[in-house]
């Protein structure tokens, strides 16, 4: 009798598929929408038992990282539909009207890639804190308590 539903025995093909969809930029919630794709349930399952997953699978979410700050840059360059055709003055005089909610969705999206970036990739793309005076290391404050603790 053929087997009905998502699957949950694991596959090292099964993984290696989840984590090549990972590394082009799709969400492991997306990936999983597929009929032959198991459950969240079965892939976090596989995480805590497989460690060659694991370790598969945090690589395929730092090279996601990577694929989409390469996509931020195409998404903050794409000006198409940033100004939609408008009949000003009734149909006397074309022109073009802003469209901001296509400005605002591309902003929305860059301003995610740059938040998630930081978060996932802290030593390259996190803030960077200046810890130097004019060139120079600043020394760090020694604080020295006495035997009662004040």
């Amino acid at each position: 009798m053929a087997k009905i539903g998502r699957p949950t025995d694991y596959s090292e093909e099964l993984a290696n598929k989840i984590c090549a969809e990972i590394t082009t930029g799709k969400s492991l919630t997306t990936v999983l929408k597929a009929e032959e794709m198991p459950g969240h349930t079965a892939v976090f399952s596989w995480l805590s038992k497989y460690p060659k997953f694991a370790e598969n699978y945090a690589r395929a979410c730092r090279e996601r990282t990577e694929t989409l700050v390469e996509m931020g840059f195409d998404i903050a360059n794409d000006a198409r539909n940033d100004f939609m055709e408008d009949e000003y003055m009734k149909g006397k005089t074309p022109g073009y009207q802003l469209n901001g909610e296509n400005i605002q969705r591309s902003k929305l999206r860059v301003d995610y890639i740059k938040w998630y970036a930081a978060r996932m990739l802290p030593k390259k793309y996190g803030d960077k804190l200046d810890v130097t005076s004019e060139g120079e290391k600043l020394e760090g404050l020694i604080i020295i308590k006495d035997k009662d603790g004040a």
